[in-house]
Formats: C-alpha cells, structure tokens, sequence
C-alpha cells in the first residue's frame, strides 16, 4: 500500500493578542499548494474565531503567477477570512510584489489583507492600524 504523498508545506499555529499566527514552511510554486495552505489556515480561523490573523511565509518557492492570483482570491471567498484583519509577511522580497498583488484583488474582493516585509510591521499595523 502506497503511502499518501507528503504536505509541501508545514504550517505552526500560535495564539497571540492579535488574534492567530500561522507560520508557514515548505515548498511553494503553484496555486494548488497556496490554495491548500490558505484553507488550512482558513479552517483554524473558523474554529478559533481571532480577530485577526498573521501569515508569516517562510517558504521556499515562487507564489502562484499573476495571471492565477484572482482565481486564488475567489477561491478564498467563504472559506471565513471575511470580516478579520489578515497580516501577510512575505520573507523574499523578490516576491513582495506578487503577493502585493494579491493584497489588492483580496481587498477589492471583501478581504482586510495588507503585505509586509517585517513581522513587526505587520504586528503593529494588526495591533494599532486603522481600519
């Protein structure tokens, strides 16, 4: 009997003042592996209920190319990220633009998203940020 293929990712989930850190590691490159980690994560904010959310990304790999972001954010509509503030801290620069686009579709579609570059702007922005 063949055992499943392993997760790209592994995601560590912390309770903060802010609401939930989800920290995720692993192996990025395409929509399929973004979008699984985006509803694990989802699933814990349905269950936790935080306020807000931090994403720290530590993975290797590229994000879903441009062309794919929007098919990404529709994707995420009801899975539960509504009505939260939601921290995204991209650890490769290179990639900030990318996912600077994601940003701007989720917020045109419903979402409270905003990118970061450091843990603790985006830290500050979940704590004390206008709304």
């Amino acid at each position: 009997m063949a055992l499943p293929p392993a997760s790209p990712f592994v995601i560590t989930y912390a309770q903060a003042d802010y609401g939930l850190r989800a920290h995720v590691s692993g192996i990025n490159g395409d929509l399929e592996t973004t979008l699984a980690y985006w509803r694990d994560i989802a699933a814990q904010v349905r269950r936790l209920r935080p306020n807000a959310v931090l994403v720290v990304d530590d993975m290797d790999g590229d994000p879903p190319p441009p062309e794919e972001l929007l098919s990404f954010v529709l994707s995420m509509k009801g899975e539960g990220m509504e009505g939260i503030r939601i921290a995204y801290v991209e650890k490769d620069t290179l990639h900030i633009p990318k996912v600077e686009l994601a940003g701007l579709l989720a917020n045109e579609h419903g979402f409270d998203a905003r990118i970061f570059d450091r843990e603790q702007a985006a830290l500050a922005w979940l704590r004390y940020g206008e709304r």
